[in-house]
C-alpha cells in the first residue's frame, strides 16, 4: 500500500533568486515565516521551488524574547532612521534596530532576531529584513542604493532619481510612470556592474506614494492598476 505523506502547514524553508544570486530563507517559527513570505511576494525575488545548487546566501528568522547579546567593545555609528551598527573587524556587523537585531556574519549568513511577532505591514518587519537581504547581497556584487528608477519611452537607458525620503521620487516616478515611462522602482534599485557597465534592477515591486497632507502612504503596483510596463 502506498503511504501518501500529507503537510498541512507550510515549510519552514524557502529559496529565492535575485540578479543570479540564490538566496535560501528560513524560520522554524511559522507565525514569521508566514510574513516573510508574504513580505517578500513584495519585492522583486524570484521564488526557486527545487534550486540545483547551493544558496550564495543564507537568512535565518528567529523570534526570541530575549535579544541576542552583542559582543561589548565593537566599533559603532549611528544609522538613518534610528538604530545603530556595531562592526567586528572582521566584516561581520550587528545591526540593532530596536525590537529586531540584524547578525550578518562573515560567511554571507544573517541570523534577524524579533523581540515580539511583527504584524504585517510593521514597518519594522520590511526595515529589518531588508537591512538582512540587502546586506547580504553586497558581498556577491549587488548593491543596494535608495532611488527611483524609470525609463523613456522608446528609450534603453534607464534614469535614477535620487533624493531623501519625502523628496517626491515616489510622486515624479508616478507621473512619469502615468505619462508611458517604464519603472524599475520607486524607491529602491540594485545597482551591479556587468563588463564595465552599471546594470540597475528594481527591488520594490509596488508603489508607496502619500497625497498631500495624508500621513499614510498608499501602496500599489502600478503594473496592475495603471498597465504600466515595469522592466
Amino acid at each position: 500500500m502506498e503511504v501518501i505523506q500529507v503537510f498541512d502547514r507550510p515549510a519552514p524553508r524557502a529559496f529565492y533568486s535575485v540578479a543570479g544570486r540564490l538566496l535560501f530563507i528560513e524560520s522554524l517559527d511559522l507565525e514569521l515565516r508566514n510574513l516573510i513570505v508574504d513580505l517578500f511576494a513584495g519585492w522583486q525575488l524570484t521564488p526557486v521551488s527545487l534550486p540545483d545548487r547551493l544558496p550564495d546566501i543564507r537568512i535565518s528568522f528567529t523570534r526570541a524574547e530575549t535579544q541576542q547579546s552583542i559582543p561589548r567593545h565593537l566599533d559603532s555609528f549611528e544609522i538613518a532612521e534610528g538604530g545603530k551598527c556595531y562592526i567586528d573587524g572582521r566584516q561581520g556587523l550587528y545591526l540593532d534596530l530596536g525590537g529586531a537585531l540584524v547578525h550578518l556574519e562573515n560567511d554571507s549568513s544573517v541570523t534577524v532576531s524579533f523581540t515580539e511577532l511583527p504584524r504585517f505591514g510593521d514597518p519594522l518587519l520590511g526595515r529589518a529584513a531588508s537591512f538582512a537581504v540587502c546586506a547580504a547581497l553586497r558581498r556577491h556584487g549587488l548593491f543596494d542604493i535608495h532611488s527611483a528608477g524609470v525609463v523613456g519611452p522608446e528609450r534603453e537607458n534607464g534614469v535614477m532619481i535620487i533624493g531623501p525620503s519625502g523628496s517626491g521620487k515616489s510622486t515624479l516616478t508616478l507621473q512619469l510612470v502615468k505619462a508611458g515611462w517604464s519603472y524599475l522602482s520607486d524607491d529602491e534599485l540594485l545597482l551591479s556592474l556587468v563588463d564595465g557597465v552599471v546594470e540597475a534592477r528594481g527591488f520594490r515591486s509596488f508603489f508607496a506614494v502619500s497625497e498631500a497632507g495624508a500621513a499614510i502612504k498608499q501602496c500599489f503596483e502600478p503594473e496592475n492598476v495603471l498597465g504600466s510596463k515595469r522592466v
